[in-house]
This record gives structure tokens, sequence and C-alpha cells, in this order.
């Protein structure tokens, strides 16, 4: 059977949620493999919303086992919380469809403190742009050894011992940023509360994984960000604290990357933002005002403005390569109807030289400035298109050119929110 791997191929915000929804009806098991809950994915089924964060997609579809992988770091709290506000909008979630990896780190308060102390003391031009939600500094205290991890929560004595070792590092960084020390035994007393209520949907993930691949079920994973924040090959320090790409997804669940069968990128059919670093084809204009008015440019997690910008082919082809994607999903093209004239940047120019990639050094990516190649746009809508008869001749050309540059193949188009407002060319979980 095949298994599917969704991953961002932009900043993030590409459309993941309604994709990873569609698919989610058809997988068996869907695990999420990296991230924290800086994620946010928008599920729109029946006209009902859905905002996700930490939880997989597939909890909102009955009859499916939901992965939390080890590759994730998890805000024990917010996930309480978030469970207890999709069961309100009638979800059912018990230990039966959520399953978290007993090997997954655990975001502390002290977490967030730090993330949020850090921010505020950085000079101009040295923030990152993160959401202050502790993602960072957890991930920095899992490769660290010092984090305290789901199943450490079972045993008394190994927890007080985890939070002795967190706070010796802690303790003195927090007294040079001028935060106060950390409370030991009410932190204690916090995770002791919350320990029965988290180890109830705690597992050995690499096991039940492997067991179901063996058995032939459908896995479906599902990343969150996007692959240019990805912390080796995204637009570094601008990125976030895990490995984003599809490589990934084997390692933040323990199966091997022989599991994976499918990679499909998520690409918006124009490029956004959030937060601070480069981005060679952001628009300062009419166009760009245009584009994230029309796109409803908001951050699900954040409600942050995103920046905008015209197609980068150059990018989506580098991320398309460190990825492995098979094909892509493009979507949000319904916001480009109505352009007279439409932009794909095609590679850069640094210095006077032609690059058709995105350089790693910091100073060059900021320097280069975007080649574009001129489309005609479109006047007819393309909202709710289902099939290629329903679209432009215009916006058949944009897309076969967009597949030409990133030399991938569009496997999916999504033109509204909706999930059945989709054209289907290939079938990711065909065998």
């Amino acid at each position: 059977m095949a298994n599917v791997v969704v991953v961002g191929a932009q900043w993030g915000d590409e459309g993941k949620g309604k994709i990873v929804d569609w698919l989610s009806e058809r997988a068996d098991v869907i695990a999420r493999f990296q991230g924290g809950h800086n994620a946010g994915h928008t599920l729109v089924i029946d006209g009902k919303v859905y905002k996700l964060h930490a939880l997989p997609s597939g909890v909102v579809r009955g009859g499916k086992l939901s992965v939390i992988g080890n590759g994730v770091v998890l805000d024990p709290w917010h996930l309480l919380k978030e469970i207890e506000t999709i069961r309100a909008q009638g979800v059912e979630i018990t230990p039966e469809t959520l399953m978290i990896a007993e090997n997954t780190p655990l975001i502390m308060p002290y977490h967030g403190e730090l993330d949020r102390a850090r921010e505020e003391a950085a000079s101009k031009g040295t923030k990152i742009g993160t959401t202050g939600r502790g993602i960072g500094p957890c991930y920095e205290d899992k490769v660290g050894r010092r984090a305290i991890r789901v199943a450490d929560l079972a045993d008394t004595a190994t927890l007080e011992a985890r939070v002795d070792r967190a706070l010796q590092h802690h303790d003195p960084l927090r007294k040079g940023l001028g935060v106060e020390a950390i409370d030991r035994d009410g932190l204690v007393e916090l995770l002791k509360e919350i320990a029965p209520k988290i180890l109830e949907y705690a597992a050995p993930v690499w096991k039940v994984m492997n067991e179901k691949r063996k058995a032939g079920k459908r896995i479906l994973f599902e990343g969150a960000q996007g692959a240019l924040l990805d912390i080796d090959f995204g637009t570094y320090p601008f990125v976030t604290s895990s490995n984003v790409i599809a490589g990934q997804a084997a390692t933040g669940v323990g199966i091997g990357p022989g599991a994976i069968n499918y990679v499909l990128g998520i690409v918006k059919a124009y490029t956004t933002r959030v937060g601070e670093g480069p981005f060679p084809t952001e628009l300062h204009d009419a166009d760009g005002q245009r584009l994230g008015e029309r796109g409803h440019e908001f951050g699900t997690t954040t409600g942050r403005k995103r920046r905008c910008g015209w197609f980068d082919a150059a990018l989506v082809r580098q991320t398309c390569a460190t990825s492995g994607v098979t094909g892509i999903s493009l979507t949000k093209l319904d916001v480009l109807d109505g352009f007279e004239t439409l932009k794909i940047c095609t590679g850069y120019e640094l210095d006077g030289a032609q690059l058709d990639y995105l350089p790693t050094a910091a100073d060059q990516q900021a320097r280069c400035t975007p080649i574009y190649e001129e489309m005609p746009g479109w006047s007819e809508s393309t909202e709710g298109a289902r099939s290629w008869a329903d679209l432009p001749a215009n916006a058949i050309k944009y897309v076969r050119r967009v597949e030409e540059l990133i030399q991938c193949p569009v496997a999916l188009l999504s033109t509204s929110p909706e999930r059945e407002d989709t054209i289907l060319v290939t079938d990711p979980f065909a065998d």
C-alpha cells in the first residue's frame, strides 16, 4: 500500500490543512512527524471550521488512528486544551484514536518564557520571528539531552531527576536574561498533575507504526511549516528548529525511509512568508496587497499578516529536490484571478551573475534579486473549478509553465478552501 508524506514546499501556510484532510479520509493512520503547536491547520468540513495546532488532521475523521511522533515537541497543557476544544465541536478523541510517542519531548512553561525573553532582548536584525511558544528551546533541550519526555512522566524519581538536570541549565540562563528562577517544586507538581492525562495516550509509536505498515495500512505523514523553514535547508537563521523536509517523516515516527512511497509537496500559486528573513519575490505594491487580501493571508496560529509575492519557481525547484517531491498540490490558484499580467521568478541575479538556486549564505540571499518571466493572466473565475475543462486557457498555461520550471508534475490542483474543489491528476495513494 502506498504511504504518503505531505510537506509544505515554500515557507509554510501553503494550504496543507485542506489537502491533508482530503487525503486523511482515505488513510488508516495519520502521523505528525515534526514541529510543535506553531503549526496551524484549518480544516473546513461541511461548513464547519476546525483549527488544529498540535493534533494531527486525522482526528476530525472517525475511525482513524492519529499519531504524534517523536519528531514533534509537545506542549502537554496546550494539547489537553486543544482536545477539549475539538471534543466540544463533537469530535471523539480517545486513546484508541490518538497516540503519542513515549519518546516525544515535552515543552515546559520555561521554554516559552525563554523564547520570548530572548526575542525581546534580540537587537535589530537578529530577531528570528519566533511564535514564542517554546518550540526552539525545547528542541535545544532535546539535542542537549536535558528534555523531559512523555515516558518520564510515569516515574516520579526519573521525573524529578530530569527536572533538576533541566534547571541546572535554565536557571543560570534566566539569571543572565533578568528572568526569575524556576519554581522547581511547583513545576514537579504541575507535571505530576498532568501525567495521567498524557500517559493514557502514550505508546511505543515506532512499534505500532511498523506493525501497521506490515499489515498494509495506508499511512499519511503530516508535517508542519514549510521546507524553506527547515533547520538545514531553509533560509537560516530565519527558520524553525526542526527538519521539515520529507526525509524527517521516517525519523520522526521511527519507521524506515523505505516506508515512504509518495511525497506530495504543497505549493501556493504565489509565495507568502510570515516573520523575518529573505524573500526575493516579495511585493510592497498594490499587487502584493491584492494577493494578501484575496488570499486572506493571516496565520492560523499567529494571526500575523503574511508577506506576499509572485511565484518563485527557483525556490520550489529547490524544495522539490531536497524533499524528493513526487508531485505537487498547487493551491489557491483562484487568488490569481483577474490579474492582467502574472510574473514567475525563474532564477536570481547576484552581483552581476545569474543563479538558478537560492545561495546558502545569508548576506547573498538578502542581495538576490529575482529574474522574472511574464505571462498573461485571466479575467474568468477559477474558484470552485473541479476539472481542467472549468479552467481558462491562460490558467492552464500558467500551471503547465509552473510544472516545467519546478521540474515536478502537478498531482492536485486546489481552487478554493472547500475540500471538494480539487482537481485530481494523480492519486498519491494509488499503488
